[in-house]
């Protein structure tokens, strides 16, 4: 029976918790369900950063609404993931309802939505993020106290978290071993936090240049409030612990879950689509699958937070290095898809941003947004799976008009229909079109 928010049925909900451990009651209803509907296409979608369950399963109304009309004849079956993940209220969803818009301060204070989010997706952390928002309402002058707000962070997100998610932060691996812990928690805060308001303030700006008027590169006697960057360290911080869970749900959680349906129900055809770190879960359940089993027909990644080099066996700055889930897409019976778009700034700009986070010790206000593109950090939501031979290419008018390869990874450009939102996260969120449904149905061959 179909769950109250989500119009399709049959539908299923696979709820996980930080660790990948599932809700059991969840994923015995749907394994036992798959075969009571006689469901001969089970489409998985995981969602990104999301503040609630309400959230998500708005998402994969809408996102699923248009497919039945689309295969009428198709034994389709649809499951959203609920995972423990969070969204800063300032990056809104196009069409989606904003309640608190009219009444949401400026950054850098903590507004109402996004501290409730955080005490939800960090339990047991209240007096932290008690802290974290006195400190940016506050704003006090010292650097001493930006050492503090870092300390805090690094307090709240837990660096080395305790259980199995310490193993799954890194997209690439050299010679063997994962990327250290970010510089992000290792360096100086208040150097941090400049940068990042810099960075922050071009980013916003119309044409590209500083908002305090000074050209690109030039000193200037007006500089952006530290604070801001502050809070941007909050947001980023956040969205590294996101990513360390996204990979442990997905291998430990889903490719699990996925490899008990394969018994159960062996006739099924799975097919799994994630947006932004909800892609990097879905890629990392491929790494999860049981051996030998082919039940996942076909995988595709809208807007996905990771590297562009995560499937890479080695990256072209360094040939002792490679993805994470290098060979990943072999265990896909059908094409890995890789939906992008260049008007998504939060993967454009504020994912290389962030690349702090993994051991860059280049400066990133120093970098103008061209270079950022296309350097070693860039992320699959931007420009596509990089590194890895045979990849193929399309638009999306291409892609809707031709028949997808069956095999390997394929790159799509979406930005004719994501192209929607501001600052400072832009269309990252504007995935809910018919024609990406249309992608995931073309993917899958499902008819």
């Amino acid at each position: 029976m179909a769950e109250p928010a989500v119009s399709v049925t049959p539908y299923w909900e696979l709820t996980f918790d930080a660790d990948g451990d599932p809700d059991a009651a969840r994923r015995d209803r749907l394994l036992a369900g798959v075969a009571r509907h006689h469901v001969r296409d089970l489409i998985v979608f995981a969602h990104g950063w999301n503040s609630d369950r309400s959230g998500a399963t708005r998402l994969y109304d809408r996102f699923f609404a248009p497919i039945p009309q689309l295969a009428p004849a198709a034994r389709i079956g649809y499951v959203g993931v609920v995972w423990p993940s969070m969204r800063f209220s300032d990056e809104p969803i196009p069409d989606f309802p904003r309640a608190v818009a009219a009444e949401m301060p400026r950054r850098p204070v903590l507004d109402k939505d996004t501290r409730h989010a955080l005490l939800e997706t960090f339990p047991g952390r209240a007096t932290v993020i008690d802290q974290i928002a006195r400190m940016l309402d506050q704003q006090p002058r010292e650097e001493a106290e930006l050492e503090e707000f870092g300390r805090l962070v690094r307090m709240l997100v837990d660096v080395v978290p305790p259980g199995p998610q310490a193993l799954f932060a890194a997209d690439t691996l050299c010679e063997g071993v994962p990327q250290d812990s970010p510089d992000l928690f290792s360096g100086s805060t208040a150097a941090l936090c400049e940068e990042f308001a810099r960075a922050l303030a071009r980013l916003e700006a119309p044409d590209g240049t500083p908002s305090d008027g000074a050209p690109d590169g030039a000193a200037s006697f007006s500089l952006p409030n530290p604070w801001e960057g502050a809070h941007e360290l909050l947001r980023q911080a956040t969205y590294y612990a996101m990513k360390r869970r996204a990979g442990t749900v997905g291998e430990r959680g889903l490719g699990r879950v996925i490899g008990q349906l394969a018994e159960r129900a062996g006739g099924v055809r799975v097919h799994l689509v994630g947006h932004s770190f909800g892609a990097r879960l879905v890629s990392f359940a491929l790494r999860g699958l049981p051996k030998g089993v082919r039940t996942v027909k076909s995988v595709t990644l809208l807007q996905g937070a990771f590297s562009h080099y995560a499937f890479a066996s080695r990256l072209p700055h360094d040939a002792r290095a490679g993805g994470v889930l290098e060979g990943q897409q072999n265990r896909v019976d059908g094409p890995l898809v890789c939906c992008y778009s260049r008007h998504d700034s939060a993967l454009s700009t504020m994912y290389p941003l962030a690349s702090r986070m993994a051991g860059d010790a280049r400066g990133i206000a120093a970098l103008d947004v061209g270079r950022m593109l296309g350097d070693k950090w860039g992320a699959m939501g931007h420009d596509g799976v990089q590194a890895v031979p045979g990849t193929r290419s399309f638009t999306l008018a291409d892609a809707l008009s031709a028949k997808l390869p069956t095999s390997g990874c394929v790159n799509i450009d979406a930005a004719a229909v994501v192209k929607r939102g501001g600052p400072p996260a832009g269309a990252h969120s504007d995935i809910a079109h018919r024609e990406l449904a249309r992608v995931v149905l073309a993917a899958g061959r499902i008819h």
